[in-house]
């Protein structure tokens, strides 16, 4: 089967491997429909975080059920499925609890190769979300919002979700990548009156506006800190999403949040260091973390996208097939795409 590899980098490529068997009872083996480009996966592909080379890559797909081991009950051959990048046992303390990002009970394998012809998903009974009928069944439109939901649309639903986001709120969402503009989607989906967008690329913010961020606001650090006090009468907001990471964007996000309110924090950290007296003294909340994929899927993320409330999908700006991954990557590198689709099987 062919599957994309970390080579070095600033270079991915396309080898020939053999098609992956099952390993453990509970795993299940996935043909790979639409996988997608993370905006995580630049870490390594800029050298910022290691890799070994010859490493599958990839964890967002949708795809069709090859085969199943035998605990695997819920699940069978043939099934549509969204495939996330967790890979929960539904059964653990932390997935009842709704963080099965977090899940006790993680199995060896199965969490790379999404950006391939088929994939062995572990933990696949409970983890794999069944999707109605078959990829043919849906317009490409549905299907690009399908595949944002093993991992982007349920990253950005998790920060709006940690933020406690609700009905009347006003919420800035930091960052304008596939994450910050589904955690604009999250956010209107829960309610928010005022959704404030920090973005100063104008695809960015035009998308962002279409998924119902009502100000745009471009400044950075100090600049956009007063901006946002001047827009809110000196208060600051209800909720804030934090989507990037940096130790500038959290720092923003703090200072712009209102006395009692929740940073809802999804964007991987660049460092570890933060300030801890500035949430002290205004007894800001700090909250996130890995995504409840499953979770968020099964409980309404699903039927939003079936039901066409959301379409999450528009954050996919440039298509790829398998073999062009390198441009997919680079697409995304030189922030030609918001992100990049890839068709793997029509």
């Amino acid at each position: 089967m062919k599957v994309a590899v970390f080579v070095e980098p600033g270079k991915v490529a396309i080898r020939e491997m053999d098609k992956p068997v099952i390993q453990q009872p509970t795993d299940a083996i996935i043909r790979i429909v639409r996988a997608c480009v993370c905006g995580s996966d630049l870490w390594w592909f800029r050298g910022i975080s290691q890799r070994e080379s010859g490493s599958t890559v990839g964890h967002e797909a949708i795809g069709v059920v090859d085969e199943v081991g035998d605990a695997v009950t819920h699940i069978r051959k043939g099934d549509f499925v969204i495939v996330p990048f967790t890979h929960g046992c539904g059964h653990c303390a932390a997935c009842e609890a709704g963080f099965d990002g977090n899940c006790l009970n993680k199995q060896d394998g199965g969490n790379g190769g999404y950006q391939g012809e088929y994939l062995r998903f572990s933990n696949a009974d409970w983890a794999l979300v069944k999707i109605p009928g078959q990829p043919q069944d849906y317009s490409d439109a549905v299907l690009n919002s399908l595949l944002t939901l093993a991992d982007v649309m349920a990253t950005g639903y998790h920060a709006a979700s940690s933020a406690e986001v609700k009905a009347g709120d006003t919420v800035v969402v930091m960052g304008d990548g596939a994450v910050g503009l589904c955690g604009v989607i999250a956010a209107k989906l829960r309610g928010a009156k005022r959704i404030i967008a920090m973005s100063r690329h104008p695809d960015r913010a035009a998308l962002a506006q279409e998924f119902g961020a009502t100000d745009i606001v471009p400044e950075r650090g100090e600049a956009a800190v007063a901006k946002v006090l001047s827009m809110t009468a000196g208060a600051g907001v209800d909720a804030v999403l934090e989507c990037v990471g940096s130790e500038q964007s959290l720092q923003t996000a703090i200072a712009v949040a209102r006395p009692g309110a929740i940073v809802g924090c999804v964007g991987v950290p660049h460092q570890n260091e933060i300030k801890t007296g500035d949430i002290f003294w205004r007894n800001i909340g700090l909250r996130g973390g890995i995504a409840s994929v499953t979770t968020y899927d099964k409980n309404l993320l699903l039927q939003a996208v079936l039901d066409e409330k959301i379409q999450p999908g528009k954050v996919f700006t440039q298509r790829f097939v398998l073999n062009d991954i390198q441009a997919a990557y680079e697409a995304m590198d030189q922030r030609k795409a918001i992100k990049s689709l890839l068709v793997v099987d029509n």
